[in-house]
């Protein structure tokens, strides 16, 4: 099938959507998360873009970003072949991390691109993971609180006061935003990542380099706990053939 071709933004400015092949995790630890966004200021600085916000959500990263000098197809060359290089050394494994294809849609509007980030900054609220986006470690809310190396917060701020930007994310809004298509689960990952420490003992990425008997043993306890085969497979990286073939 021909793909078709990138809605180009008259501003340059983008909301961008990555995530991992079959919807895996992407980023197991905070270490992880801290990795990429030491490898996002990196990048900045060679493709020449503007970051407006983010958010890692584990299996998916939202971005706001103004594309530079450097495509959006090189950027995601660039910032890709970095993160899965240090991800695979780290957890010993080979193979691609990322969908092919990352997400993307045009900001030509001022109050769509507040709309876009405030939406960015609330996704993990939307996911339980915390209760209100200022309490959320991994996303850019912070930063525009405080001097930011990463954000160029001085362009929203340019457009609203500080007391409007935190005003705003306290706001309940149905807008239609891109987003991944992803349903909610009963539980989430970090709460997935938790249940197979304390079923199986180790952490949910070693799952699979264990003996198949006691492999097989940890998936069907999971699985009895209400944890999908696809969320399994996310958190594990154990195919999702390996897991529905556990009885």
């Amino acid at each position: 099938m021909v793909r078709s071709a990138r809605v180009k933004s008259e501003s340059n400015i983008y909301h961008i959507m990555i995530r991992g092949i079959n919807r895996q995790l992407i980023a197991v630890d905070e270490e992880d998360n801290q990795k990429m966004k030491e490898i996002l200021e990196q990048c900045k600085e060679i493709c020449g873009y503007e970051l407006y916000g983010y958010c890692f959500l584990g299996n998916h990263i939202h971005l706001l970003m103004k594309e530079g000098k450097e495509s959006l197809e090189q950027v995601f060359k660039r910032i890709g072949s970095r993160y899965v290089y240090y991800f695979n050394q780290k957890y010993k494994r080979i193979g691609h991390l990322f969908q092919d294809r990352f997400k993307s849609e045009p900001i030509d509007d001022e109050g769509y691109l507040i709309t876009v980030l405030s939406y960015i900054h609330n996704n993990p609220v939307k996911a339980g993971l915390s209760k209100t986006a200022a309490e959320y470690k991994w996303s850019s809310y912070e930063e525009y609180l405080k001097r930011s190396v990463l954000i160029n917060a001085t362009f929203i701020l340019g457009m609203i006061t500080k007391e409007q930007f935190i005003e705003l994310h306290k706001e309940e809004k149905q807008v239609n935003v891109l987003d991944i298509g992803e349903k909610s689960f009963r539980m989430t990952d970090r709460e997935a990542l938790e249940k197979v420490k304390e079923i199986c003992g180790m952490n949910a990425w070693d799952i699979k380099d264990i003996e198949e008997t006691s492999r097989d043993l940890c998936i069907k306890e999971l699985r009895k706990e209400g944890i999908s085969i696809r969320q399994i497979s996310r958190i594990t990286g154990i195919s999702k053939g390996i897991i529905e073939r556990v009885k």
